[in-house]
């Protein structure tokens, strides 16, 4: 077939409407797009660690990697508390109770890790936490309900949590992959926290490195 100056416009819309479905079925949309981000520092980050022991025996911040450690035989955070070991930031001045937030990091657990809460959505009715990432034995775990990523020992994993309060429903991203979606659990006041909490058949000593910490809202 030959075509005259004519059809070239033609042509190339044409051309151009392919390209654009092209990128669409093939670009998939980061859980970022569409939010705003939330400026934070340092000085929005509150350690939590065993009473009885330095900041510096359980938490360290070097080259823009937050590292963080605790051992089952260590103290809870507070002499009134009887919870179980932790090292953890508290994200704090960003506590929500209505819209749309989202956390955004990456994380590293080494071997051996196991028994462990490595990241948190504090507050819910009538439990603690409306949602629970876990580690048992290099498997991440939403509590221990639901496998969200297997063989997560020794490397960087890119997490990003979504919480719409509104809707009750949160979303779960592996490397920018959705991996699960479920219900909130209720409450009025949340926020987020990441580190290591000791949970059920825990190793001896537990530990998660964190770096490039975000946070979002719409």
């Amino acid at each position: 077939m030959v075509y005259s100056s004519s059809h070239l416009p033609l042509l190339l819309f044409t051309l151009f409407q392919l390209v654009v479905i092209q990128n669409h079925l093939f670009c998939k949309a980061d859980p970022t797009d569409g939010f705003t981000p939330i400026s934070i520092s340092q000085s929005n980050f509150e350690i939590q660690k065993p009473y009885d022991v330095p900041v510096n025996q359980r938490y360290s911040f070097i080259d823009g990697v937050h590292k963080f450690w605790v051992y089952k035989t260590d103290k809870p955070h507070t002499t009134s508390s009887q919870t179980k070991p932790r090292s953890e930031i508290r994200i704090k001045g960003n506590d929500y109770s209505s819209g749309v937030r989202q956390f955004e990091g990456y994380f590293y657990v080494p071997s051996g890790s196991s028994g462990v809460s490595i990241m948190q959505v504090f507050g819910a009715s009538p439990s603690s936490t409306t949602l629970m990432l876990r580690v048992y034995d290099g498997t991440l775990y939403y509590y221990r309900e639901k496998v969200i990523e297997s063989n997560i020992y020794n490397r960087w994993i890119r997490l990003n949590v979504i919480h719409d309060v509104g809707a009750s429903k949160l979303k779960v991203y592996i490397n920018g992959v959705l991996k699960h979606e479920p219900s909130g659990r209720g409450g009025d006041h949340h926020y987020f926290k990441f580190g290591v909490y000791t949970q059920d058949n825990e190793s001896d000593r537990m530990e998660s490195r964190w770096r490039g910490i975000k946070l979002f809202k719409k």
